[in-house]
């Protein structure tokens, strides 16, 4: 018998048409979940090898411990950028608000909505990424 090798173009395996990670929010109770269901159904003339489990436990402590990782850098970035937003308080600014107005004055204060730092100046709120000038009265900083 003569066989041919073939050649696959594109990838193989399940396709996620909208590009995300499938994977994406699988959570550590739920990669466990799968783990012990795993186990329970497995072959018992053929069991998984001891190396697939450590390999499988490993794993699990590997993303635990990028969870935690995440949850730092979110709550570092999230500090600084309000830090970074505190000092303009008292400041004069110029930018666009949400609809693309433009605003100007001194800053009274800022809020942090989900990941978005805000400004505002009365009740006009500014995204800091649309602020286009700094100035303390009279020095005037651009940011283009």
């Amino acid at each position: 018998m003569i066989t041919t090798p073939t050649t696959i173009k594109g990838q193989v395996g399940p396709q996620n048409p909208n590009g995300k990670d499938a994977f994406k929010n699988l959570d550590l109770s739920a990669f466990l979940a799968m783990m012990i269901a795993e186990l329970q159904n497995q072959d018992p003339m053929n069991p998984m090898d001891n190396a697939q489990l450590l390999q499988q436990v490993s794993q699990i402590r590997e993303i635990e411990s990028n969870m935690r990782l995440v949850n730092t850098l979110e709550s570092l970035a999230k500090a600084q950028n309000i830090t970074g937003g505190a000092l303009l308080i008292g400041k004069q600014i110029k930018g666009l608000d949400a609809q693309g107005n433009s605003v100007s004055g001194k800053v009274d204060k800022v809020a942090m909505e989900g990941q978005d730092l805000f400004l505002y100046i009365g009740d006009s709120k500014i995204p800091i990424k649309n602020i286009t000038e700094v100035s303390q009265e009279g020095n005037t900083t651009d940011i283009h």
